[in-house]
């Protein structure tokens, strides 16, 4: 009789381990792996233009000043730009200006018509700037007084009255009436942009509008 209920006792707690065992084999046993994601440093849209730019203007290719540049998009966000690097350039803001909002296809005329040469209006190069500076004292000695191409402009268009161009493309051409025709397109580019920092005219998706 001990024997027959040792024997039970024997079973009853080898079917408890059993049990307990598989109940430990069904668990399903989950691991938890912590990851550290080091997200890169957040830079500014002109900062990385510059970096990719190597510090120099998109169009000209000269050294570019940081507190001269600004970020224009290829496709004008009123055409649908986007905001991301493939879309966006870093150049001067006299450039940024003049682009406004024309389309693709007008920005690349503009471009052509600089015969690779393309010369940012908000500036030229010294040894040019130095010629015209001497070209302009033997003028002064035999003409004492000269008007300055930008008053000359200012009141042409204040002449015209309701006849004032009306886009940017027929601006441009009535500026360059005004001068020789040797005139430098970047020249008059130059007076556009500065007929806007002026406050005098603004350009809205190629479309012109005085103050006058």
């Amino acid at each position: 009789m001990r024997i027959q209920g040792l024997r039970r006792k024997l079973f009853a707690i080898a079917a408890l381990l059993w049990r307990g065992m598989m109940q430990h084999l069904r668990r399903p046993q989950i691991r938890t792996i912590n990851f550290i994601v080091r997200s890169p440093m957040p830079t500014k849209p002109l900062d990385r233009l510059m970096f990719v730019q190597g510090g120099r203007c998109f169009f000209c290719e000269q050294p570019l000043p940081k507190a001269e540049a600004s970020v224009e998009h290829l496709l004008a966000s009123a055409n649908g730009g986007s905001n991301s690097d493939e879309n966006c350039v870093a150049c001067c803001k006299a450039v940024n200006a003049l682009f406004g909002s024309m389309s693709l296809k007008e920005k690349i005329q503009v471009v052509l018509k600089q015969k690779g040469q393309f010369k940012c209006p908000n500036g030229m190069p010294a040894a040019k700037a130095k010629q015209l500076h001497g070209a302009k004292v033997k003028a002064s000695a035999a003409k004492k007084t000269m008007p300055d191409s930008f008053a000359m402009v200012v009141a042409n268009l204040e002449q015209r009255g309701n006849a004032r161009p009306r886009t940017l493309k027929a601006l441009m051409r009535a500026i360059a009436t005004l001068f020789p025709k040797d005139t430098a397109e970047a020249e008059i580019t130059s007076l556009v942009v500065q007929l806007q920092t002026a406050g005098k005219v603004t350009v809205t998706e190629n479309k012109v509008t005085y103050a006058l």
